[in-house]
């Protein structure tokens, strides 16, 4: 062919992409993730319909929105099943305190989970001492182990952790375990784990396993929720794994995380969470009709804790955790505390945090120095300066620790601690899992851990950030850019 009409064909056909993208590329889509994509396929617009096919819908299948539609409906109907006397209608239809009321309704609007009231909270933010207790709660099974983590891995740290999931299977315990599969692949021993895990007699599967036979997923939707129940008498959730302190790294960096442990009505929540997941990835519903180790005898408090479980992710029609996150935000009166590791928000959650400091809210961001994601963590910096001008403390934790927890204090009275970064990725991709606690102690509690965390962190300034090499701010505005490819 004459290269001139090569050379028509060949834009028409760019026309006649992008056109395309312009009807497909915004549906249900924000327009700062649409408007990334369309630019991405203007410019280069074979590569990127194929990566817009590949990676472009941030949705679960059909069949597992579904699945959650499904149990959603189970998980309400329960509730409403057991909330029949009053003694336990007291504790799963509790009186919500005018302050906390359009969180709860709004979580429970989103989840499909109530406020449940009397439950005991105790947070750990001990790094080893986590992984211990948790071993220690599952050598006191007596019926039954739930766990589910996104990294899974058999080390010297985790060794006391696996010998409790052996002992608990030969005096009869079930224990039945999740774990994610792209998170835990690449740790050592991989193999030699699963075969450990199957030869003790734990029943074992990994979540969104990429190539399944008749499911195709998108490599990096993944489950990152953690969560172990026991009995169903206590839970815990937060933002560790089940892996050595150091993730097994080659330099310096290691990690610094919170967990919180929960008994009472709540726990039922973290349960159902798992449930949900086990039941997509192995098609069994854990029923206890069928089921007798998961039979309930009653309700009773623990504690007196208002609580509540949202969890989140690509399964559901919306973005549970942003929706949330922004809301407490948004209704902080005189004090914002929010520790995460990767603060990458989208447009509505930095007007909200900027809108908290102009009004007179003291807000403090503390995240880390220490890198493991790089393109995270620059994607991260490019949004300091904004943060600073509008009067929003930000510090660092400092080297050679990462912190990795994720919690949120709003004024003395709501506190967030679960497994959601702030980033996109967690807002529209990871299954995550938080528990939002309405309690003043509580966050009391939670403010002494703050005070250790600012102790060890340093301050960033305006005027020294804002010299930082050009070079530098490239690299983050780049970074920034395409974090909007969701």
């Amino acid at each position: 062919m004459n290269p001139t009409l090569w050379s028509l064909a060949g834009g028409a056909l760019h026309i006649l992409i992008v056109l395309v993208a312009f009807f497909v590329v915004p549906v249900n889509r924000k327009p700062s993730s649409a408007t990334a994509w369309l630019l991405l396929i203007t410019i280069a617009p074979l590569i990127g319909v194929v990566i817009f096919l590949l990676i472009g819908s941030p949705k679960l299948t059909p069949r597992r929105r579904q699945l959650q539609h499904q149990m959603s409906g189970l998980i309400a109907q329960a509730i409403e099943q057991a909330s029949g006397d009053r003694a336990t209608a007291a504790l799963l239809k509790p009186a919500v305190p005018a302050v906390a009321m359009p969180h709860t309704a709004l979580a429970q609007k989103l989840g499909g989970m109530p406020a449940f009231a009397g439950n005991g909270v105790e947070l750990l933010p001990t790094y080893n001492a986590i992984i211990e207790r948790m071993a220690q709660e599952i050598d006191g099974a007596q019926r039954y182990a739930h766990i589910e983590f996104y990294i899974i891995a058999r080390d010297t740290t985790t060794e006391v952790f696996f010998a409790a999931m052996e002992r608990a299977v030969k005096r009869g315990v079930k224990v039945r375990l999740l774990l994610d599969q792209i998170g835990s692949r690449k740790y050592p021993g991989r193999k030699e784990m699963e075969q450990h895990l199957t030869a003790i007699g734990v029943a074992w599967h990994y979540m969104l396993p990429v190539g399944k036979p008749g499911e195709w997923l998108r490599f990096d939707l993944r489950n990152h929720r953690k969560i172990l129940v026991v009995d169903g008498e206590a839970g815990y959730t937060g933002s560790l794994n089940v892996i050595d302190r150091t993730y097994h790294r080659k330099d310096e960096l290691y990690y610094d995380e919170l967990c919180v442990r929960v008994v009472g009505p709540v726990v039922i929540q973290l349960e159902a969470a798992f449930v949900t997941d086990w039941y997509a990835e192995t098609g069994e519903l854990l029923d206890p009709r069928k089921y007798p180790e998961l039979q309930r005898t009653g309700w009773h408090a623990q504690g007196t804790a208002l609580c509540q479980v949202l969890p989140s992710g690509p399964g559901f029609d919306d973005e549970n955790n942003l929706r949330l996150f922004t809301g407490l935000i948004n209704a902080a009166q005189r004090r914002l505390v929010i520790v995460n590791p990767y603060f990458v928000p989208d447009d509505a959650l930095m007007l909200a945090v900027t809108s908290a400091a102009l009004r007179g809210v003291k807000v403090t961001l503390i995240n880390s120095e220490a890198v493991d994601q790089l393109f995270v963590a620059s994607a991260q910096k490019s949004y300091y300066e904004q943060l600073l001008r509008a009067g929003v403390e930000v510090l660092q934790y400092k080297l050679p620790i990462l912190l990795h927890s994720k919690t949120i204090a709003v004024d003395d009275q709501i506190a967030m601690i679960g497994s959601s970064n702030l980033d996109i990725r967690s807002f529209t991709l990871n299954l995550e899992v938080s528990l939002v606690v309405y309690d003043t102690a509580v966050v009391a509690e939670l403010s002494k851990i703050f005070d250790t965390y600012i102790a060890r962190s340093k301050r960033v300034e305006l005027q020294t950030w804002k010299s930082r090499p050009a070079t530098q701010r490239l690299i983050e505005n780049v970074a920034r850019l395409t974090a909007a490819l969701q």
